[in-house]
């Protein structure tokens, strides 16, 4: 017989529940950063109650984070062989029973990596696995360089003053993305509104007129119906490149034949279309506004990495983990474990908290720090295990490629206003960034 201990547990103060759970209180980034270093400290994984939601445990230390993603098997997204039945999005429970109600029992309402689990989630994985392979990803530079140089171009030609988010950081990875995807330049701005929509459940900038925004399941109204608009849209691109093929990651999906020869159901290909066509330039998005935002605090940084392009990975690699763009996913724990001296029951749910574990002082050295030199850097921004971001290395092309365009010519950037989050839901967000440029 396994047994288990029963360490005493730390209370955590409702407050700093409340500002981890509740979408809303990633609104102030620095009072969030403070949540996770208390909770490393003093509860490392911790047990809470908010009012209108499961109970969750907060994963927060990087080895457990770890630990927890490299056993699927365990830790489910989806439910594990009782598909449909967990969210690996942090709803509230009106939300999941909207979504209940919605797909008639299932809480899985995209055929999407994120809510799979192995061997689904492997089967599903492979159909462009290889297309993202970095050798792969090779043929591709030339062609991102070109948007690069003419991205770079319009910033030297446009205002001084523009907002790092809405003016610029998220039509760059947009435009990449639709490109080798396949989607018409034309059809990018409703690509960016949906995506809006979609990550933006908690952002009134961002409110669809056809959900009820004063419903406990406001948030998953618009999480449905942002999705819905992308069916709507991507049954014809499925469809046009079945009968007309072309060589894009659109006709790669789209074809994918499963093993007794027929075509994948189109969900799946809607599942994978919808990935690429959010998260596929939001995180990356996320980034590049938090790389702004940091030569504008440490003009020193800027100029070292200006003058020194060979920095640039090393750029990147802490930008990725002072940012941490998707902040969280959820498991359920489908067989009785332990992590760190606690027992998790069968039917418990663990909150992962990336940024947490990618500020967790046992890993990084000063961690609220952004350092050039930080070598190791184990950051954990695109995920572990076999749920790790299959875009991770498409987006660490798009980043150096763009800044080895942009920063021989860039010699300042400074704020121009205080940063105010936006689109903030149950994984991520990001923030308004007005600042000046000033490019030679």
């Amino acid at each position: 017989m396994t047994t288990f201990a029963t360490p005493t547990r730390t209370q955590v103060p409702d407050e700093i529940a409340r500002r981890i759970v509740l979408p809303e209180g990633h609104s102030d980034n620095a009072a969030l950063y403070e949540a996770y270093r208390w909770l490393r400290e003093n509860a490392p994984l911790a047990k809470v109650s908010v009012d209108g939601y499961d109970d969750l445990w907060l994963v927060t230390k990087h080895a457990d984070l770890m630990e927890i993603e490299r056993q699927p098997q365990i830790f489910s997204a989806g439910g594990g062989e009782e598909k449909g039945t967990h969210n690996p999005m942090c709803a509230n429970q009106a939300g999941d029973a909207f979504t209940k109600q919605l797909t008639g029992g299932s809480l899985r309402i995209l055929d999407a990596l994120p809510y799979l689990d192995p061997p689904e989630h492997s089967t599903v994985k492979d159909v462009a696995f290889d297309w993202f392979r970095p050798a792969n990803l090779k043929k591709w530079e030339d062609r991102i360089r070109v948007i690069a140089k003419d991205a770079v171009s319009r910033l030297a030609d446009g205002p001084r003053d523009l907002d790092a988010v809405q003016d610029f950081a998220v039509f760059f990875p947009l435009h990449v993305i639709m490109t080798l995807f396949g989607v018409p330049e034309e059809d990018e701005p409703r690509m960016m509104g949906l995506t809006q929509e979609l990550f933006g459940t908690a952002d009134p900038d961002a409110a669809r007129d056809d959900v009820e925004h004063q419903s406990a399941d406001a948030a998953a109204q618009q999480w449905a119906a942002a999705i819905a608009d992308f069916y709507a849209y991507f049954d014809t691109l499925v469809e046009d490149r079945r009968a007309n093929p072309k060589e894009d990651l659109a006709t790669l999906i789209a074809v994918a034949r499963q093993e007794d020869g027929e075509y994948f159901p189109k969900t799946f290909a809607y599942g994978w279309f919808v990935a690429i066509a959010t998260a596929g330039h939001d995180t990356t998005a996320s980034t590049i506004a938090g790389m702004f935002e940091q030569f504008a605090l440490h003009p020193e940084l800027l100029e070292s990495v200006r003058t020194d392009l060979s920095l640039i990975p090393n750029l990147i690699n802490e930008a990725l983990r002072i940012v941490s763009p998707v902040k969280q996913f959820t498991r359920m724990a489908v067989a009785d474990a332990e992590v760190r001296g606690q027992r998790i029951e069968t039917g418990d749910r663990l909150m992962l908290l990336f940024q947490s574990g990618n500020r967790d002082a046992e890993v990084f050295d000063d961690p609220d720090t952004f350092r050039l030199d930080r070598r190791p850097n184990k950051q954990i921004a695109f995920g572990y295990g076999p749920h790790m971001c299959i875009g991770q290395h498409l987006a660490k092309l798009e980043m150096r490629v763009f800044l080895e365009e942009l920063l021989p010519r860039l010699t300042k950037v400074e704020l121009a206003g205080e940063p105010k989050m936006i689109q903030t839901n149950f994984v991520g967000g990001l923030r308004h960034l007005p600042v000046h440029l000033t490019l030679r």
